[in-house]
């Protein structure tokens, strides 16, 4: 039998590495345990910073001696840890979500195989008698070898795993040295190829510390409650290493600072305290109390002082549902990676906690740690915020789909060391978390043998935690029917969430259900409407948080993101990390917003405008709405009328309300006007993830209005002249110049200033999104939908009781196609310089060979570049789509055109406003044009073309045009999630179908006229 290398040994999952253990630090007082300062315990010493390195192809190319004191590292690197090699300037930067970079032959990886030799020398400067000094790896990729003063210390492997190594009898006083051999590729690789960036090296904090030898090796919190989740039981076992007569003293405190209970054990007892009526820990109501274990040996004398926090919360099946504390609570969750666009999976406790913080501002209450276990400072952080957490093991083995054979490595007995270790080192390490909900077993790797044997392990070791997999598809071994991506709607034969409802008989998750990359989800709203209607729906999970953009400065010294692809990595999945709910440097892309908004604590939901009847729903699952404010505004387009703060009805957790609310009573109303009765909830006091007046949820309502009256157009005479193609009618101050082959205006001018440089030409294309991808081919290379032709028929004018008429016939469709639509352009031009514009479009042709959807309808158009100043009636302040607009509430908003712009990662559609009746664009002297209708449109205004956003794989490429380019849509394509996901909804798509879109262009200036007064005339 040939011979398998230490890093392709599946028997060898490591060598003198501890037992797994609960991550914890000991201290020699109870004021210093209260602390909770690691710099205050025994002994601790970080040795994370600048240690030399040498990067080789191989493992085997490492130079003979490596480890021993006496081999000189003065030409050698220096290099941080915690970090990745790759971000330091060593190997290959490579994404990808599904492939593996080698051969599938496990457990064998390539012989060209990237390590890091990484040495450093640290001062050890105590006595060590009655201690244990340890040497703790929190995250070391792929697997490793530790040397200490020239001696083999141990191997381990499990990337994203803390890593325990007894190095007593290795260290002296005085200086040592520490070697560290780390291997890109290992047999434990085949278990880590998830959706992300292949990153190696040392990339989590590494510490020295010691802990006394007579003191608790691991421990065990469990919290029960009765039957009514009013009372509990505090239950403690404890792991010794030594038996000497030891006792234990367990000293509860609650979350005001008073005792609860202090009672003295030996060792070697369990702790069962009876707990009357604890405050609960939940997400929404974070109790915690402290738990101070004073060890003491034989004659009393303090050995060491734990510190734990405790939260009191039960999890238990019942039915069709999982229920915290006795409620049937739902995840509004987020998948979230630890990621640095500067420094990849190294991230800081402070960076973590930003991340959390973020979270809870917007409504989400739930972690899945996708697809490992996260740094250790995010479950401290759960406990304390409130968070709900899946915890997931380091486990994923996606690339064996392509294979044919999923399960190769997941169903061989062989293998089941490499499985169960992985899991129980991650239940160890979190189980003292009332975060944690459910241990996942891994992600996205089939299911057989190891995942049987998983679960099995993970209920031994922990009873009172569910047990999830999405992977398990029958829910064999697992408490909770997960799946991801189930579609709402389809129309093959695959699951669907109504089949879910009518046979599962478990609880269901969606762990992944909606796809934030680029410019996306859509279809939010209706997935939660689900799970508030059924009880066994108990949430699911974005995917994901961040964008995983690698952070890159250009020449000119403009920051921007890379992405798959960008560093010559083959095969790639591009800009598939691109797919977070905030964009690299933080910034909450739109579907954050989004997403707060459908997740909302309170919804509000209108019974009778005109007598101002509403109804109030706690979507909270436990507490009421006490801590909440909620001010009323009743707005007369962006004049504010009044606001005033209301009462709260005394709801809780669940329940319903109706107020009644004197809701413009009085109000005389202005014709053409419109009025919005607007809600918003705020903190009542500042709380630790955000400040007073922090608003959680909103609502917004239009109250009836009187109707548009006419615009009544000032007298002048027109007069029209023909020079070749181009026909120009002339008012007083303005001209308007047609191309009568191209049916077109060619360009409107004002006091002989350009104004539009380009007239409304149909358009039917937008940038593509990146839930277009799997329609984008087609679109492309079948429907040649960005390459269309317009056919000009038959151009018309006259000018008629003193206006202008223009009618251009025309045909339009794509390159090669069938199918196409007959348009009737019409232009109305009276003497004040008012155009009324109409476009027909009739769909023509082979209907049958069409697509099903269609990106858009509407006009494009070019406005002088001075026009940067936008205000506009519709949905706002954000962009806005028809299936991605709850955030976004009908209002007078402005913005400039830079301000309409969402700058995605990759180039793409963005910046719609939907829902809009019309929209101005002035220049700085207050000249500008009004575009308006008596029929709600879309528009966005930007500095570039769609075929600049669609041919720029990064904003760096973008580069402004001196016009400003205007869309206006009768109609635009909703956005679904079909780069990870449910497709459009048939209610949301744009269609190949007949319209009408018309509005009329008014110049103006702001000095003598508003945009809102011209946005009221008919």
């Amino acid at each position: 039998m040939k011979k398998f290398k230490r890093w392709e040994d599946i028997h060898t999952d490591g060598i003198n590495r501890m037992e797994p253990r609960a991550h914890f630090s000991s201290f020699p007082s109870r004021e210093a345990a209260q602390s909770g300062d690691a710099g205050k315990s025994h002994y601790y010493q970080s040795l994370n910073g600048t240690w030399k390195f040498l990067f080789l192809d191989a493992p085997e190319y490492s130079p003979e001696g490596f480890y021993t004191e006496e081999l000189e590292t003065t030409n050698w690197d220096d290099i941080t840890v915690p970090g990745n090699w790759q971000l330091q300037g060593y190997g290959k930067m490579h994404y990808s979500d599904l492939w593996y970079n080698f051969p599938i032959i496990p457990p064998r990886v390539p012989t060209d195989n990237p390590t890091g030799i990484y040495r450093r020398e640290f001062e050890l400067d105590r006595d060590l008698e009655g201690e244990q000094l340890i040497l703790r790896f929190n995250g070391v990729d792929s697997a490793y070898e530790l040397y200490v003063n020239g001696e083999f210390a141990g191997y381990s492997k499990g990337a994203r795993i803390q890593a325990e190594f007894d190095v007593t009898n290795l260290c002296r006083q005085g200086r040592n040295s520490l070697t560290v051999r780390v291997f890109q590729w290992s047999d434990g690789t085949y278990l880590e190829d998830q959706d992300m960036w292949w990153l190696s090296g040392i990339f989590r904090d590494v510490d020295l510390y010691t802990r006394p030898a007579a003191g608790l090796y691991d421990y065990t919190v469990n919290t029960e409650l009765d039957s009514d989740n009013q009372n509990a039981t505090l239950s403690v076992s404890v792991k010794l290493t030594e038996q000497n007569g030891q006792t234990i003293s367990y000293e509860l405190i609650d979350p005001n600072g008073d005792q609860v209970l202090n009672v003295e054990k030996k060792a070697d007892e369990p702790l069962g305290q009876f707990v009357a009526a604890p405050l609960k820990w939940s997400a929404e109501e974070p109790n915690l109390y402290h738990l101070y274990m004073t060890v003491k040996d034989s004659d009393g004398k303090i050995i060491e002082v734990i510190c734990q926090q405790v939260g009191f919360r039960s999890i238990v099946i019942s039915g069709e549902t999982f229920l915290v504390n006795g409620v049937a609570i739902k995840f509004k969750g987020a998948n979230r990676h630890d990621y640095n666009p500067k420094t990849g999976r190294v991230v800081t406790k402070a960076e973590i906690e930003r991340d959390i913080i973020t979270m809870k501002q917007n409504n989400i209450n739930a972690i899945r740690t996708a697809h490992y276990p996260n740094a250790h400072y995010l479950y401290d952080l759960c406990d304390q915020y409130g968070m709900y957490v899946i915890d997931e093991t380091d486990l994923e083995c996606h690339g064996f789909e392509l294979t044919g054979n999923y399960k190769w490595i997941s169903d061989d007995p062989d293998w089941e060391l490499a499985y169960v270790s992985r899991m129980e080192r991650m239940i160890e390490r979190d189980k003292n978390h009332p975060c944690i909900i459910m241990w996942s077993l891994g992600n996205e790797s089939s299911f057989g043998h190891n995942f049987r044997a998983m679960a099995k392990r993970a209920k031994e070791m922990d009873s009172t935690r569910l047990v999830h997999y999405e992977g398990d598809f029958e829910a064999e071994v697992t408490d909770v029917y997960s799946t991801m991506y189930t579609w709402l709607e389809r129309k093959d034969d695959k699951l669907t969430m109504d089949k879910i409802i009518e046979k599962s008989k478990k609880p269901h998750i969606l762990c992944e259900y909606a796809h934030a990359m680029g410019n996306g989800p859509g279809n939010l709203k209706e997935y939660q409407d689900l799970f508030y209607k059924y009880d066994k729906l108990q949430g699911g999970f974005i995917w994901e948080w961040f964008d995983h953009g690698i952070e890159t400065v250009a020449e000119d010294g403009s920051v921007y993101y890379r992405y798959g692809g960008d560093f010559g990595d083959d095969p790639t999945n591009g800009n598939f990390c691109i797919d977070g709910l905030i964009m690299p440097d933080g910034t909450p892309s739109p579907s954050l917003f989004e997403y707060k908004k459908v997740i909302e604590p309170v919804q509000t939901e209108c019974l009778d405008i005109e007598k101002g009847l509403f109804r109030l729903i706690n979507r909270y699952d436990f507490i009421s709405l006490d801590h909440l404010e909620l001010t009323c505004s009743l707005f007369e387009d962006e004049k504010l009328l009044e606001s005033f703060t209301v009462e709260l009805p005394q709801l809780k957790g669940r329940e319903t309300a109706k107020i009644e609310l004197p809701v413009g009573r009085e109000l005389k109303k202005l014709n053409g006007a419109k009025y919005y009765f607007v809600f918003s909830y705020t903190l009542k006091e500042d709380t630790a993830w955000a400040s007073k007046g922090h608003e959680l949820a909103n609502a917004s309502f239009e109250l009836p209005g009187k109707e548009k009256l006419p615009k009544v157009h000032a007298d002048g005479e027109l007069q029209v002249t023909k020079d070749g193609a181009l026909v120009t009618v002339s008012g007083v101050d303005f001209t308007v110049t047609f191309d009568s082959v191209k049916g077109s205006i060619k360009e409107v001018t004002r006091n002989g200033k350009v104004q539009i440089e380009k007239g409304p030409q149909f358009n039917f294309w937008r940038a593509p999104i990146d839930n277009d991808m799997y329609y984008v081919t087609d679109y492309r290379t079948k429907y040649f939908m960005h390459l269309g032709h317009e056919i000009v028929e038959e151009v018309n004018y006259e000018l008629k009781d003193g206006v202008f008429e223009w009618q251009a016939d025309a045909l339009y469709g794509t390159t090669n196609s069938s199918w196409y639509y007959q348009l009737q352009y019409r232009y109305s031009i009276y003497p004040d310089g008012d155009i009324e514009f109409r476009i027909d479009g009739i769909a023509s042709g082979m209907k049958e060979n069409a697509p099903v959807m269609i990106p858009r309808l509407g006009v494009n158009m070019r406005l002088n570049k001075e026009f940067i100043d936008t205000k506009w009636r519709g949905r706002g302040p954000g962009e806005s789509y028809v299936d991605s607009k709850e955030a976004n509430h009908p209002g007078v908003y402005q913005k400039t055109v830079d301000e309409l712009f969402t700058n995605y990662v990759k180039p793409q559609e963005n910046g719609n406003r939907s829902d809009c009746d019309w929209v101005s664009l002035t220049a700085g002297d207050g000249n500008g044009l009004i575009f308006s209708a008596d029929e709600k449109f879309d528009f966005s205004a930007s500095h570039y073309e769609i075929g600049d956003l669609e041919h720029a794989k990064h904003t760096i490429d973008l580069k402004p045009r001196d016009y400003v380019v205007l869309n206006l849509d009768y109609k635009q394509n909703g956005l679904g999630s079909n780069s990870c996901g449910q497709d459009q909804l048939e209610k949301y798509r744009c269609k190949f179908e007949d319209f009408t879109l018309e509005f009329r262009i008014s110049t103006f200036n702001t000095e003598e006229i508003s945009a809102v007064e011209l946005g009221r005339l008919r």
